[in-house]
């Protein structure tokens, strides 16, 4: 038998089902029933609470950002960052600008909520050699603000519609970076690295056919980098109507890419003029020290028109209005970086190895011959503690064997593999040193 009408069971008003829309929320075995006008004023109410939510946490959030550059100027910064990055401090300090300047334009927005007047986001691009401690330097930055920071590649983006990954990842890795928070999410730091490889082929031999791993992808990340509501589904599937979606707004979200941009020197120097290099039998081959120097009075003149001519779309270029440089690394600057840094390669191996009771000593003919070996695999700091771990593999086998008190000299010639590590008992060592 049809039911002709109802109560509803939260207002008491008995219903009559005159039309379609009339139909209740009804529970068929217990009689629960809910009319339409009290679904609304529920949904209402539930709208009402999220609106008030959301005022309270941007309150929140614009006292935490007032905290955030209280406790974080500039020079501050850059200070943290000296006690991790070695070298490279013109980077440092333009990057301690460029986000000190990012929140305090995210402040101004929200102080002047409603105003005619905004302050244009400055995005970062960030050129150097591989291993000269771009990524490094933005995990450290990220770690002293305390927001979420995510590094996607580039190079694995695709242009919508071919196989690969699509530019909203980038979003996606700083939602899950962010621990599925939202706004968390709209306040951090995206650093897309190997940007250089989606650099688009030069104008002349530029090829009509379809190209999706270069200048579309340019295309796809541009209102991105500008500022727009950017939707994808969370478990990275393909998006389709029956998929639910998570919409992040990327106005306040800080962007930076970067990579080697190899061979950009060049460019550069044509543009200057000052490609003078002798050629012929009389010419002389420069040293790897003069290249270095030549590369770093070089990158540090990198203009936009420079950038464009690589292979940058213009469009992406004026939505990076701030260009840092870094230089390449000598073999004094990556001795320093295996020893000085407070996350130094040799003050980690010398932690893990004082758990097993034991004193790790490193002899400067070693450190010197690990640097000059980075050099020569040209990946700059990136090799340095993989060089350490092949050496180092046997004597951290062994070592957790005993508990004895032991000390571990490791030569120049265990670096070049003509001798294993040396070890000692610490009580002689001791006794040697007083008897001396």
């Amino acid at each position: 038998m049809a039911v002709e009408s109802y109560h509803c069971s939260i207002c008491g008003r008995r219903v009559k089902l005159q039309t379609r829309s009339d139909m209740p929320v009804l529970d068929p075995n217990t009689g629960f029933g809910i009319c339409k006008s009290c679904i609304k004023n529920i949904y209402h109410f539930i709208e009402d609470e999220e609106t008030h939510k959301a005022r309270n946490s941007k309150k929140s959030f614009n006292y935490l950002l007032g905290d955030l550059l209280a406790k974080n100027k500039p020079h501050v910064i850059k200070e943290y960052l000296d006690e991790f990055i070695i070298m490279q401090e013109r980077a440092k300090k333009i990057l301690s600008v460029a986000a000190y300047n990012h929140y305090k334009r995210m402040k101004y927005d929200l102080d002047n909520r409603g105003g005619d007047d905004e302050i244009d986001k400055s995005n970062v691009i960030i050129l150097g050699p591989t291993g000269c401690g771009k990524t490094a330097m933005l995990s450290h930055l990220s770690k002293l603000l305390d927001i979420p920071f995510a590094v996607t590649d580039a190079s694995s983006l695709t242009e919508a519609g071919f196989v690969g990954a699509d530019v909203e990842v980038a979003v996606r890795n700083l939602y899950y970076a962010a621990g599925r928070d939202i706004e968390k999410t709209e306040h951090g730091i995206i650093y897309l690295d190997e940007f250089d490889k989606i650099a688009r082929k030069s104008g002349e031999n530029n090829s009509i056919t379809a190209d999706p791993g270069h200048e579309g992808v340019q295309q796809g990340l541009l209102k991105m980098l500008e500022g727009s509501v950017v939707e994808f589904t969370e478990r990275g599937q393909r998006k389709h109507p029956e998929a639910p979606t998570i919409k992040v707004d990327t106005k306040n979200i800080l962007f930076i890419v970067g990579g080697a941009f190899v061979g950009i020197e060049k460019i550069v120097d044509k543009r200057l003029k000052k490609d003078d290099t002798p050629i012929g039998f009389g010419s002389e081959i420069p040293s790897k020290e003069d290249t270095d120097a030549k590369f770093n009075e070089l990158i540090h003149q990198v203009r936009p028109e420079d950038l464009m001519k690589y292979g940058i779309i213009p469009e992406i270029i004026g939505r990076l209005p701030v260009i840092c440089t870094l230089e390449t690394l000598d073999e004094d600057a990556l001795l320093r970086i295996l020893t000085e840094p407070k996350n130094a390669p040799v003050k980690q191996y010398e932690k893990l190895l004082s758990m097993d009771n034991v004193k790790l000593e490193f002899e400067e003919a070693a450190l010197r011959q690990v640097a000059k070996m980075a050099i020569e695999r040209k990946t700059g700091a990136r090799s340095l503690k993989g060089i350490i771990e092949d050496v180092m593999l046997d004597v951290m086998f062994d070592i957790p064997k005993t508990n004895e008190p032991r000390r571990v000299v490791i030569t120049e010639a265990c670096i070049k593999g003509d001798e294993q590590p040396q070890i000692f008992p610490l009580d002689e060592v001791n006794l040697s040193k007083e008897s001396a």
